[in-house]
């Protein structure tokens, strides 16, 4: 069975799968495992989103739905010349991934049609569904129940202890920057499993654009910054934008140095790693009672010493490596 992933969740799912020698084509946003990268990349974004700044991404988004274009390029002769048997695509959310209205649209002039599996959860259950429906479109059903009953032993490992926590923090994340998006679909749940409070968002909400009146309001004991897209390197150089809104320095996690930074890997990809995003947000809303669970070099944490008069543009400087080394 051949294998095309348009998408780095489904990537990361199938090589979960033990599918890695069936996939024969990916995206150029497909990094992991790495052996992701020695295929043959059938989709390409548009939009290089590792040497633009938010601001710039956002104006080349809306130049192409202006122009009614994609912002994903498919190679169709590679699809129609290698006839793959299953296609893993989305429809939920047409800047991430290549939309599945664009794939239908490439393979319906195929002779032998393949099987188009658009995953589009919006729940940690329903991730753990897709995988399931991966596993069972690629006749490896028994597998994948093996491993989401293993990724559910995690989850529920990590929320029986945060249920022992003596107080749940009121915490608040952020997936962009300019334009302002607190993130959705399985993030609110995801910080609840790990023993917060998300009194904003529930669980399969969309992602939202939002005010920064609004995160002024709420004025969150823990701030989360998961920036889609983006690992800690391009993160950093987004920030100083926080620091020039008003009420920056005065937010409860800014006070207290409770805000963090994340790579998005662990939150923005619907697959396997949502496991580790619950597990690093554990360790960080109650340290006193997880520990070893955050990756090297995959979060950073404001120093409360370093940030007081700190300049906007300065701000990147005056994160460190959390867990301190």
């Amino acid at each position: 069975m051949k294998i095309c992933s348009l998408l780095p969740s489904g990537t990361e799912i199938a090589f979960a799968l033990g599918l890695g020698d069936q996939v024969v084509g990916v995206t150029d946003l497909c990094d992991y495992p790495p052996e992701a990268r020695t295929k043959y990349v059938v989709s390409r974004s548009l939009v290089d989103t590792s040497v633009l700044t938010s601001a710039e991404v956002e104006q080349k988004m809306r130049e192409f739905a202006e122009a009614g274009k994609s912002t994903y390029e498919i190679d169709t002769q590679w699809l129609y010349h290698n006839n793959p048997d299953v296609i893993l695509t989305q429809d939920l959310c047409y800047i991430c991934d290549v939309d599945a209205s664009q794939v239908f649209e490439a393979v319906a002039v195929f002779k032998t049609q393949p099987r188009v599996l658009v995953l589009s959860p919006r729940t940690l259950g329903e991730i753990f569904a897709s995988i399931i429906e991966v596993g069972q479109v690629a006749e490896v059903r028994a597998r994948a129940e093996e491993l989401v009953g293993q990724l559910r032993s995690r989850v529920d490992a990590i929320a029986s202890q945060a249920a022992r926590a003596a107080y749940r923090p009121r915490v608040f994340s952020l997936e962009g920057i300019g334009p302002l998006v607190a993130g959705g679909h399985w993030i609110p749940e995801m910080k609840t499993l790990a023993g917060g409070r998300d009194e904003m968002f529930s669980p399969g909400c969309s992602a939202l654009r939002l005010s920064w009146d609004q995160v002024v309001s709420y004025d969150p004991e823990i701030l989360i910054l998961t920036l889609c897209s983006s690992d800690l390197s391009r993160s950093l150089k987004e920030i100083h934008w926080l620091a020039r809104q008003e009420g920056w320095w005065d937010l409860l996690a800014v006070r207290a140095g409770q805000v963090y930074m994340i790579d998005h890997i662990y939150f923005s990809r619907p697959g396997p790693r949502v496991v580790k995003g619950v597990e690093i947000l554990a360790q960080i809303l109650h340290p006193e009672i997880f520990t070893g669970l955050i990756p090297p070099d995959k979060a950073m944490k404001l120093d409360p010493s370093a940030d007081k008069g700190c300049a906007p543009e300065a701000l990147a400087s005056c994160f460190r490596p959390y867990p301190s080394r």
